[in-house]
């Protein structure tokens, strides 16, 4: 019975050290940062290589032949300037970064529907050979969503307790 009790202490012992880690400013400027950095890598990518993104773009038959290149620049304009904010902080690079990513998954989504053999056009050419499919494309990118839900959370839930803390700690040193 008692190794229960102490099997029991142990794990609540888990469960606070978690929810330190969770609270803590550092994972959640690591995600940001390294979310950051994934979208303008991908957006640079795609900006040196605007003619094959706008062939990716076409098999997808999504977009109107008149608008490929509008659409093959400015996304992926779009998703380095989301990215280079989520990593300084800037304000509404966070939703701009998740409306991209809940695109990307229904475009994907539609891809599988249709059974298309496409390169998912996440990166560059060669990304559908080295990650498999757009299926795991989808996966991925759902993924990054949980994870920007995390930044969000954090942002609503955990930044204004602590900037509350501070701030009462702080007047009580003066």
């Amino acid at each position: 019975m008692a190794r229960h009790k102490a099997g029991g202490w142990e794990k609540a012992v888990e469960m606070q050290d978690l929810k330190n880690i969770l609270v803590s400013p550092w994972p959640y400027r690591t995600i940001r940062i390294c979310i950051g950095l994934l979208f303008v890598w991908a957006g640079l990518v795609k900006l040196t290589n605007t003619e094959g993104f706008a062939e990716i773009i076409s098999a997808y038959d999504l977009v109107p032949e008149s608008l490929l290149v509008l659409v093959a620049i400015s996304l992926p304009a779009l998703e380095l300037i989301a990215g280079l904010g989520l990593i300084f902080d800037v304000r509404c690079s966070l939703c701009i970064i998740l409306g991209l990513l809940v695109m990307f998954v229904f475009v994907l989504w539609f891809g599988i529907l249709k059974d298309l053999d496409i390169d998912c056009g996440c990166f560059s050419p060669a990304d559908l050979r080295e990650h498999g499919t757009l299926r795991s494309a989808l996966y991925q990118d759902l993924g990054m969503i949980s994870v920007v839900f995390y930044l969000f959370w954090w942002r609503r839930v955990v930044r204004p307790f602590s900037q509350k803390a501070f701030a009462s700690n702080h007047y009580h040193e003066i």
